[in-house]
Order: C-alpha cells, then sequence, then structure tokens
C-alpha cells in the first residue's frame, strides 16, 4: 500500500515537471516528442518554425537596417550678446540765463516737438531795454540823413560822418544785444521728444545751466553690444540682427548694425558694435537690456541625422551603404543642429545614403539589406503559425 502511494506521487510529479516543460520550454518538446510520451498523452508535437533565410534584425544574411540620404545645409555661425539700450538721441534742456519761471509746458511722459516753448522768465527787464535800443538806432539813423545832407554842401567835415556812420552801427549792435537777451528768456526744445519726470514749477528761479527737463527721441533704440573678435571680419554696417528685450521675451524685433568700433579690447578680446533697432510703436525705453543675435553664413556642408553619427577610438564615424555593402567613413563634426548634424568628410559625398538604425549587425564590408525599401520587410504575421501542444 505504501509503494502505491508513492508510485502516485511519482506519476503526479512526473506529468506536473512534464506540463511545465512542454509550456514554458518549448524548445524541449522535439526532445519530449522522441521519448513518446506525447504520443502515449496524446499530445501532438507543434511544428518547428521555418528559420529566416536572412534579413532580420541581428539575423543571418544581410543585416536589415534603416537608412537617410545625406543632405546639405549651409554652415550658420550664430552669436549671441547682451546688450544695453539707449535712446535714438537723448537732451538734457538747461536754461541760459538767471530768473524766475513765468510760464511752464513740461507734461511729464508727453510728446514736445522741436521749437515748442518750454518755459518763459520774466523779461520785463529785457523788453526795456529792447525798446531803449530801437529808440536809439532810430536816433543815429536821423542823425546820419542829417550829416549825409550837409556833406552835399561841404559843411560837414569827413569826421563828423564817419562818427555818425559808428553810431549807427553801434545802435544796430545795440538792438541785436537786446533782442538776443530777450530771447534767452524763451526756452525751446531743441529736438522732439518725450518729457522726462521735472521738479520744475513756475514761480521756480532758475539760474544759469540749471537742468529744466531730458527730452528722449526713442524712434530708434541704439544697442550697445559685443562680439568675438573671430567675426570681426565677418561684420559689416547694415548686418541684421534679431534683438529680445530681456523683459518682454515674447517680442522678437529686426534691426541692422549701425555702427562699428575701430579697437578690439584687449582685456575680453571683444569688439563693441552698436545696433539699431526701430522702435515705431513706442514698446521699448532706454536702459532696456536685450538679447542679441547675429547669425554668419558660411560654407555649405554635408548633413546627416543624428542618429548616424557614431563613435570610436579614432574619433566619429558613419555607416555608409554602397551597392549593398556596408563601409565605415570616418567623418569631422562642423556643428550640431537640433534635427541635423553637418560634417566633413573626404569620403562621403552629397548622394550617399547613412545607416540611422540597425547599426550594431553592421560590420566592415557585410551585406546591408534597407528596411526602407519598400517590399524589402515582410512581417512575421503575414505567414502565423498554429501553436499546439
Amino acid at each position: 500500500m505504501k509503494a502505491l502511494r508513492q508510485f502516485i506521487v511519482f506519476l503526479l510529479v512526473l506529468v506536473a515537471g512534464l506540463y511545465v516543460m512542454l509550456t514554458y520550454v518549448p524548445a524541449s518538446r522535439p526532445f519530449v516528442a522522441q521519448t513518446g510520451v506525447l504520443d502515449l498523452l496524446g499530445i501532438g508535437a507543434a511544428p518547428e518554425k521555418p528559420k529566416a533565410s536572412g534579413g532580420g534584425w541581428g539575423g543571418g544574411g544581410p543585416s536589415l537596417v534603416v537608412t537617410a540620404e545625406v543632405g546639405q545645409e549651409t554652415l550658420a555661425d550664430r552669436i549671441t550678446a547682451i546688450g544695453d539700450g539707449r535712446a535714438r538721441r537723448s537732451v538734457t534742456v538747461r536754461s541760459n540765463a538767471v530768473g524766475v519761471i513765468t510760464e511752464l509746458n513740461l507734461p511729464a511722459g508727453q510728446l514736445i516737438e522741436k521749437g515748442a516753448v518750454i518755459a518763459l522768465l520774466e523779461d520785463q527787464a529785457e523788453q526795456i531795454a529792447l525798446k531803449q535800443a530801437e529808440l536809439q538806432l532810430e536816433n543815429a539813423r536821423t542823425e546820419q540823413v542829417r550829416v549825409e545832407r550837409l556833406q552835399n554842401t561841404g559843411a560837414v567835415s569827413q569826421v563828423r560822418l564817419r562818427e555818425t556812420e559808428l553810431a549807427l552801427q553801434s545802435a544796430e549792435l545795440a538792438l541785436s544785444q537786446a533782442q538776443f537777451d530777450l530771447s534767452q528768456r524763451r526756452i525751446l526744445a531743441p529736438i522732439s521728444g518725450w518729457v522726462g519726470i521735472t521738479d520744475i514749477e513756475e514761480g521756480d528761479r532758475v539760474n544759469a545751466q540749471d537742468e529744466l527737463a531730458t527730452l528722449t527721441d526713442r524712434s530708434e533704440i541704439l544697442i550697445d553690444f559685443r562680439v568675438p573678435e573671430r567675426v570681426v571680419a565677418k561684420l559689416a554696417l547694415g548686418k541684421e540682427i534679431i534683438v529680445t528685450p530681456l523683459g518682454m521675451r515674447d517680442l522678437t524685433l529686426k534691426g541692422e548694425v549701425s555702427a562699428i568700433d575701430s579697437v578690439i579690447d584687449r582685456a575680453s578680446r571683444t569688439l563693441l558694435v552698436q545696433g539699431r533697432v526701430p522702435n515705431e510703436d513706442d514698446q521699448l525705453r532706454a536702459g532696456m537690456a536685450f538679447s542679441v543675435s547675429l547669425t554668419f553664413v558660411g560654407d555649405a556642408l554635408l548633413a546627416i541625422p543624428p542618429l548616424a553619427v557614431q563613435w570610436s577610438s579614432d574619433g566619429p564615424f558613419v555607416w555608409a551603404v554602397r551597392e549593398g555593402k556596408a563601409q565605415q567613413v570616418a567623418v569631422e563634426i562642423a556643428q550640431r543642429n537640433s534635427d541635423s548634424v553637418l560634417v566633413l568628410s573626404e569620403e562621403l559625398a552629397a548622394t550617399d545614403v547613412v545607416v540611422t538604425e540597425g547599426v550594431q549587425t553592421l560590420r566592415e564590408g557585410g551585406d546591408v539589406r534597407e528596411a526602407n525599401q519598400s517590399g524589402s520587410v515582410q512581417s512575421d504575421a503575414a505567414s502565423p503559425e498554429k501553436k499546439s501542444l
């Protein structure tokens, strides 16, 4: 009875082990089938899956790869710098005379046209001096006319005639001085510009050279920035610049180079450049910081996808496909872009194709089949196989 129990347990363990082996180790089915156990249990062995004749990823035969054509792109050297903006013109208006302000026209933040009256100073004394100079001039003219008439009769000497001429000229100069003194009591806008904030009020007394206001012409903003000395030879007046205010990242403006300094800074090895940006919408202000970009177009280079670049102990290289064979070609990286890599190579041409996927299975001179060619790859789902135990 005990032996029967052991035999039954042995059979159960054997059947369980056989089931596990057939289920999880499919490769053992041919061996088990040869023992006749499957026939005894009424289980048919699954037919062997035919081996692929080549073209699989890493399988026998040609290596299956994905390729891309080599293109050409222009090498672009882009320089980005931070610059300070200032107004096209900025003038500080000062008083040329001493006096009390009787009229003031300085609306803060407003635009004033050139020649507009900014302020008037008390001018009673200058008005009196002007009238006195006019009377003196009129008297000098009358005296000259009288002396010239007497000269025709011989009653006036040349000395007297000369005295009247000098008196007339002095009266004319005195009138001009009086007119000038009166004009200094009127302070005019020297340029068209925007008025800054000022603390001057009517009734204030100002002295000569006292600051009244600052007028800013910001129709254009000038930006001072520096570029490295390696691009000095490529700079030229009128070259386009792309400007972005640091405080308004969503605003991009186009400008041009308006001035180039003549001396390179020895400490930083940079050159001072001035750019000019239109400010027609009056969005920019003097003193703002700007990001300035310049692009220098270079030679046309070979462009390949980033995935095509491989590395070895000798440096970067690519796998080129030529006449169905893989060939390793050394390259020199000139510039990396977001979607391409610009390279230099004497052995690579714009007519070549390079491998972007499947490089792990490649060897020098090995056969290659391109997966992105029409009809070159067949899916396993096209010939499904029946699974059976």
